[in-house]
């Protein structure tokens, strides 16, 4: 089942919307049917327009028709996928419908099968120009507010704050915890902002040596300490006349912080070195996963630096709060990664696994999320993301998942087919079925002793080299006196280590008997 969406069915014939409400319920969609053209165009004016993420439009109804409403559509910019449906069939209606910004058609009755990969490829295309007209509009400092990636209700107050906000000078306090995407809302408040047009200057005040804070944030004159070569610009007058972001901002030291309220209160900058201070017009966005209210009562952070930046708060709620962002993240993640990882294959992820990643607490939040869905691409040979693509939150939420293997075929081969030859040029799947896959139970469940682990890793060295007793020894990282009291001591014989009782003999030519002393007991 692919990721559940809305569809918007637009048909005045009442059998026909019946047909296609079951066949859209059946592929795991949330079918919505209106009987007319003027129908369709007030829902998709309303707010529950956010959740349709197609519309099935039938070309031939009273009053206003198909492609009427394919140009009121083209006139609003729509960005939501449009299927034609018709019953004739014709390449010119088809052609036409195309023109008007339809994504593709289908000709009724319809099959199933044809319903789902039209619908499949529809929203598909659809999520991949958005993620690529996001990451465009996000490297070119264009993100705006509407491209935040929300269905959930805790969200909305972060929204409605932002877009606010942005229409304003006012300095900007977000809060949340570590991977809730507090940056992207930086840049969609600066996006939606007077100052949109402007540069973005992002520090993060965690990652700059302790040493260097005071030049990277201020800057510093040629000559001001020793192996200041040349002039720099702080990142304050770098950001002049566009927007200055400072994450991480409680990790800042006292010092600084003072500096900081003075360019804030101010307008002013002290370069290190400076004689007279720098003025500077900046917009101030700071964030930070640390509670400053906090930091300020434990004295970690000034408390007039406090209520200088904290004007305009906003808490973003972590992942486990906004569960209903998680199909929306998912699908943009998934089809951003299966088109940079060359697999157009994967094309949505099954019911069990999106309830398997919905149940997760996500402690690292949005960050954690991008990872596993990156990770569950490049596992994935199939059509969808399936548990088995997610084990580490399956073992976390209790749930056994058994990862698909490929079947090997192993040769039978003898211990001295790979004498003198390197780990690398014996085959690893002869190895792994022979000895080096251990096994710490005894069949029954409970754990094995070490002296018969110790046992078959010292039979599988002797094979694994040939014989030769240096080597064998220096593998495992044990003397020779001890490699042979141990020889004795688990039966094995050297020339045959599979085998259960120690030779007593040795031949003249045999490797083992030139390097072996005259007592095994030594």
């Amino acid at each position: 089942m692919s990721l559940r969406s809305s569809v918007l069915v637009v048909d005045d014939d009442p059998v026909q919307r019946r047909l296609l409400e079951a066949g859209l319920t059946r592929l795991g969609h949330t079918p919505v049917c209106v009987e007319s053209g003027e129908a369709a165009l007030a829902y998709l004016a309303s707010p529950d327009a956010a959740a349709v993420q197609a519309i099935l439009l039938d070309l031939i109804m009273p009053d206003l028709d198909g492609m009427g409403v394919l140009a009121r559509l083209k006139d609003r910019e729509n960005a939501i996928p449009v299927i034609v449906q018709t019953s004739q069939g014709s390449i010119d209606t088809v052609v036409s419908a195309m023109r008007m910004g339809a994504t593709d058609f289908i000709v009724k009755p319809v099959s199933p099968e044809r319903l789902r990969v039209c619908l499949a490829n529809a929203l598909k295309m659809s999520a991949l120009e958005d993620t690529v007209t996001q990451i465009k509009r996000s490297a070119e400092g264009r993100l705006t507010i509407t491209d935040i990636i929300t269905r959930s209700p805790a969200m909305a107050r972060v929204v409605q704050l932002s877009e606010r906000a942005a229409k304003s000078q006012i300095p900007i306090l977000i809060e949340g915890e570590s991977g809730v995407g507090k940056e992207m809302i930086a840049r969609a408040i600066k996006g939606s902002s007077p100052r949109r047009n402007k540069s973005l200057t992002t520090v993060n005040c965690g990652a700059i040596p302790e040493k260097l804070v005071e030049s990277v944030l201020f800057g510093h004159e040629k000559g001001a300490f020793t192996g200041a070569n040349e002039k720099h610009i702080g990142k304050f007058a770098e950001a002049h006349g566009g927007t200055l972001f400072l994450d991480e901002i409680g990790e800042l030291s006292l010092d600084i912080q003072v500096k900081l309220l003075r360019a804030l209160q101010d307008g002013e900058i002290d370069p290190i070195g400076a004689k007279s201070p720098t003025r500077a017009d900046f917009r101030l966005i700071s964030a930070t996963n640390r509670p400053l209210i906090d930091l300020t009562r434990q004295g970690l952070f000034r408390e007039d630096l406090y209520y200088r930046l904290n004007v305009f708060p906003i808490w973003v709620p972590p992942l486990r709060d906004r569960v209903d962002d998680i199909p929306h993240l998912v699908q943009h993640f998934l089809v951003r990664f299966a088109a940079e990882e060359g697999k157009r294959h994967i094309r949505g992820i099954s019911q069990p696994a999106l309830e398997l990643i919905t149940r997760y607490n996500w402690p690292g939040n949005i960050r954690q999320l991008e990872n596993a869905v990156f990770r569950a691409v490049v596992l994935c040979d199939g059509d969808q993301l399936t548990p088995a693509e997610f084990p580490q939150i399956a073992a976390r939420e209790g749930m056994p998942v058994q990862m698909a293997a490929p079947k090997i075929s192993v040769p039978e081969h003898k211990p001295g087919d790979y004498v003198g030859q390197s780990v690398e040029a014996m085959p690893a799947t002869d190895a792994a079925s022979r000895y080096g896959m251990v096994d710490l139970t005894d069949g029954k469940g409970a754990p094995r002793p070490l002296t018969d682990l110790e046992e078959q890793a010292i039979r599988f060295t002797i094979g694994h080299l040939g014989g030769h007793m240096s080597d064998v020894a220096r593998a495992l990282g044990i003397g020779r006196s001890t490699l042979y009291r141990k020889l004795t001591d688990y039966q094995i014989d050297p020339a045959n280590p599979e085998g259960n009782q120690a030779s007593a003999e040795s031949d003249g030519d045999d490797p083992v008997a030139q390097e072996q002393p005259s007592s095994l007991t030594a």
